[in-house]
This record gives C-alpha cells, structure tokens and sequence, in this order.
C-alpha cells in the first residue's frame, strides 16, 4: 500500500483518493494526484451577469434599474460603480455608490467594465 501525501492546504495526514482525485476530509481540500488543486485557494467565486470573473477592486456597471431598499430613489442601468468588495452572502458584493452610499449588490446585475 503506497502512503498518501499530507493535505497540502492544512497538512492533515488522514488523505483519502477517489479515482485521480485527493481529498481530506479535514478542511476539504481537493487536488489531483500530480498536485494541481482543484478548487480555488479564496473559496469565494464570483461571477458578473455574463460570466466574467469578478476581484476586488473591479469595476462594474449596474445593468438594471433598481429599486433601493429603504428609499423612493432607484439605481439606474449604466451607474458604474469602482472598487468592489465581494463577500460571501446573497448579495456577494460590497460597494460605494456616489449618491447613494453604502451599498450591496447581487453579482448577477451587473458587468465587469
């Protein structure tokens, strides 16, 4: 029987292999057998309304009218909005919005400029 490498995230020696894949069941970690991991080393993906990846401090622009919660005003389709945040949530994206201040937004309206 050939010994299994540590976990290469937290170094767990209880390391598991299905198929080509390696696993611990410790942080969950996943990597291919020649080393490349498979998930992303944030965990956190986000993605804008056409697929493109976000980052922070991206720019975006909003492509819907939306309504703000708490006021009578609306964010209109076009507002650009400059260095994003993104966070985990519903609403994956923490922004400041001239106008309107303090803001979070779901990755799904808006694109990457």
């Amino acid at each position: 029987m050939t010994q299994l490498p540590n976990c290469p995230k937290c170094g767990s020696e209880f390391t598991w292999q299905e198929g080509e894949q390696l696993n611990c069941p410790e942080c969950g970690h996943e990597w291919s057998a020649n080393g490349t991991s498979t998930a992303d080393d944030d965990g956190l993906v986000v993605k804008d309304a056409n697929g493109n990846l976000l980052a922070d401090g991206d720019s975006v622009t909003v492509i819907k009218d939306l309504k703000v919660k708490g006021s009578s005003s609306t964010l209109k389709i076009g507002t650009k909005v400059k260095s994003i945040r993104l966070v985990e949530g519903d609403h994956n994206i923490d922004c400041k919005i001239d106008g309107f201040g303090q803001m979070k937004l779901k990755s799904e309206f808006v694109k990457k400029n």
